[in-house]
């Protein structure tokens, strides 16, 4: 019986002893688990403009002799080691916050610092965890893929194309310099246009002038480009009074509207094919616009040898046009002289119906019709008296 106590109490000091044993192996564990170091919250990811600095954070607690390192994820690089960088590059440092928050500098950042970086704490196993790094870049027109001025034909069709790169990528916009419509197809006129090229059909002369490439994505500066679109056609001449008269004496001047490009050479001409001189009375004169100009030819004192027919001709590379104006010969205006009394009669206190003009007030007669008529009354009364006293002695 001694030997089965001593059985049993041997058993329960192993179970008692196990027990404590587990006890104190767990409590370190939790001991362990709750001390030993971790992450406080995610890396938030940056987004910062070209050639300027990011930093990323990363907050740790219960490091104790534990080491943070930071590492590029897509090259599997070391960046830097608790206060020691390891990176080669100048651009690259490391600072922390009371060795809880840990600091990632990136300097003069360019395109390629875009990408993943890693924050591992050197536990076994190793803990780490990612953040992200953007880079936008204000957008660039490039001049490969950009069109150039261009020049081309009344009537023919055209595309301006505008290459912008930039992250996020530039949205291009086409405008017209000083707000000028832009003219699409059916005649349709917007003030701009969305997207890299600008088809414009049948290019008339009203299409030339300066286009602007505008890109854009939210990152400052907006860039644009200056596209000049010039137009090309044969002279066109517009005479608005193709026959004009003139006295002898007088002053006048002739005049004739040109439009073309390449700038035309213009002059007038009398009908036998002479050139007007410049000159004397005749005087050429030019008022030169964009594609249009005015060509003025004054005549001062027109004399007999002035009339007759004046071309105005006009010439460039792609043809020649001409337009007459003929001068006849007009009699100087007449001076006259008329003398026409007129008396106007007035009848006050009646309505308008018991005047002896009817249903107006009063009206306009010729004087002169009204004495002559007042005369032939008075002689017929004085006839007319003479006769009865003849009658009555």
């Amino acid at each position: 019986m001694t030997a089965m106590y001593n059985l049993s109490f041997s058993r329960l000091t192993n179970i008692i002893l196990s027990f404590v044993i587990l006890d104190w192996l767990l409590a370190r564990s939790i001991h362990a688990t709750i001390h030993e170091p971790g992450f406080s919250g995610p890396i938030e990811n940056v987004t910062a403009p070209l050639g300027r600095e990011a930093i990323l954070a990363c907050t740790v607690h219960n490091l104790s002799t534990y080491k943070v390192a930071w590492l590029r994820v897509d090259t599997q690089t070391i960046l830097t080691i608790h206060t020691h960088v390891i990176s080669r590059s100048r651009r690259v440092g490391v600072t922390h916050s009371d060795q809880r928050t840990w600091f990632l500098h990136i300097r003069e950042l360019r395109e390629t610092d875009r990408g993943w970086y890693m924050c591992q704490i050197n536990t076994d196993p190793m803990k780490s965890q990612i953040g992200y790094l953007d880079i936008v870049v204000p957008p660039d027109i490039l001049d490969r893929g950009t069109s150039a001025d261009q020049t081309v034909r009344e009537g023919a069709s055209i595309s301006l194309t505008c290459a912008a790169t930039g992250s996020p990528h530039p949205q291009i916009t086409w405008r017209r310099e000083h707000s000028k419509p832009i003219t699409v197809s059916d005649g349709v006129q917007v003030s701009s246009l969305e997207g890299p090229v600008l088809n414009i059909s049948r290019v008339n002369r009203q299409h030339a002038g300066a286009y602007l490439c505008i890109a854009s994505n939210g990152v400052p500066p907006t860039v644009s480009k200056r596209i000049m679109l010039t137009v090309e056609f044969p002279p066109v001449i517009v005479i608005r009074n193709q026959l004009v008269g003139a006295s002898l004496g007088t002053d006048l001047v002739l005049e004739c509207e040109t439009e073309a490009y390449p700038k035309p050479v213009s002059y007038w001409s009398r009908d036998n094919g002479e050139i007007v001189p410049i000159g004397g009375g005749l005087e050429p004169q030019k008022v030169a616009g964009s594609f249009r100009s005015i060509l003025r030819l004054p005549i001062r004192r027109v004399t007999t040898s002035d009339y007759g027919t004046y071309k105005c001709v006009s010439k460039n590379s792609l043809g020649d046009t001409e337009g007459t104006i003929k001068l006849y010969p007009m009699q100087p205006p007449a001076m006259e002289n008329r003398n026409v009394i007129q008396k106007l009669n007035i009848v006050a206190g009646k309505t308008s119906e018991s005047t002896p003009f009817g249903a107006q007030d009063f009206r306009l007669q010729d004087y002169n019709k009204g004495v002559l008529k007042d005369t032939l009354c008075y002689t017929s009364m004085f006839l007319f008296i003479i006769l009865i006293n003849v009658v009555i002695l």
